[in-house]
């Protein structure tokens, strides 16, 4: 008997112990900001605590240089009927946009930059490959970047380039694709660049849902599976990395019938390797996630403090959580619904982007 109230004592004082750690837990602050439209903000891009790009339907954007207590909307002339699935902000001046569209028109697929804070946008690529839809692009600095495109013919015809002004085909460069492989446009997040040279592409549509890797600035490739579900609309979503070595992807299924396979899985070894995390308290399909330490982050990987491992995921309807220690633990964000996007300048300074234009600041 005494050995058993022992044991009871034991687990009661656990319970106690995990209830006063749940309670300690530092929910992020969460301030809805006035984006200045109301068509859907589908990707994020910030430069710094201040200085914050978004982009959506309707050949929309919106941009602050205040950390979002104004944000000041624009349209791109001759965009009006695409959407701007991803964009990259470069500094208060500069930045990119990538278009899709939904008249089936290959053109409409369009890389843009201004260079004068959204006054003007030049058009730097347009697509002439039917059968290409470009999902996402991403920069390791502010002249040298990667587009990344569905497969057509198992054959991936992504973009590089190296002078911010031009963009080359690395097809060549990239290997081979599964049969239907594609990535989701879901919030310009499906491509991560780190450091100088390092990048991954989260992949699905077909059999196995893979990140594609590079060491080289885009120059070789090797593809990687992981343990996502996959299938015509399921697979990896997005992913981040937040040093050389240690990154999260995250999807799932668009599949409505099918709402239960939000998952998100961890890399301890630049991406070769995948192990699934704990389920997040999420429905649908990850659309977006990213670290909470932000942009610029160094590659430490020793003494790494624990709050570079605090991880924000969304997922639409589906709702959004945080994790603080890459998906052992999750904390659902109470009724944040309807974003699409998230990305951080630092801890404090995130922004979560989506429907109807909401932009909602989150800070840790």
């Amino acid at each position: 008997m005494l050995k058993r109230l022992l044991v009871l004592f034991v687990g009661f004082a656990f319970a106690t112990l995990a209830a006063e750690e749940h309670s300690k837990i530092h929910q992020p602050k969460l301030t809805p900001q006035n984006s200045g439209t109301t068509e859907g903000l589908i990707a994020v891009s910030p430069v710094n605590p201040e200085v914050v790009w978004a982009s959506g339907r309707g050949g929309t954007f919106v941009v602050t240089t205040d950390g979002g207590k104004h944000w000041k909307p624009g349209v791109v002339p001759g965009a009006e009927a695409l959407q701007f699935r991803d964009v990259q902000g470069v500094s208060e001046k500069v930045a990119y946009l990538m278009s899709i569209g939904t008249s089936g028109d290959p053109t409409d697929f369009r890389i843009y930059k201004t260079v004068d804070g959204g006054a003007t946008w030049t058009v730097q690529f347009v697509n002439h490959l039917q059968g290409a839809f470009y999902d996402c692009f991403a920069f390791w600095t502010p002249k040298r970047g990667i587009a990344h495109s569905d497969s057509v013919n198992g054959v991936f015809p992504d973009l590089r380039t190296t002078d911010g002004t031009t963009w080359q085909s690395i097809s060549a460069n990239m290997p081979p694709a599964l049969p239907g492989e594609g990535s989701f446009a879901a919030s310009g997040t499906c491509v991560a660049t780190q450091g100088g040279r390092n990048a991954w592409i989260a992949t699905g549509a077909s059999t196995t849902a893979r990140v594609l890797a590079t060491r080289d600035g885009g120059d070789t490739w090797n593809a990687y599976n992981t343990p996502l579900v996959s299938g015509p609309a399921a697979g990896g979503f997005t992913i981040a990395f937040r040093n050389p070595w240690n990154g999260i992807v995250g999807g799932g299924d668009l599949d409505p019938n099918d709402p239960g396979n939000a998952r998100t899985a961890v890399s301890s070894d630049g991406g070769v390797t995948w192990a699934l995390t704990n389920p997040p308290p999420v429905t649908g399909a990850i659309f977006g996630l990213a670290y909470a330490r932000g942009t610029g982050g160094d590659d430490r990987e020793e003494g790494e403090d624990e709050g570079s491992r605090t991880v924000v995921v969304t997922a639409n309807a589906g709702g959004a959580a945080w994790t603080p220690n890459e998906g052992k633990t999750w904390y659902a964000l109470p009724g944040v619904t309807g974003y699409w996007a998230v990305a951080f300048a630092s801890p404090k300074a995130g922004w979560l982007v989506g429907v109807n234009g909401t932009i909602l600041k989150i800070s840790f």
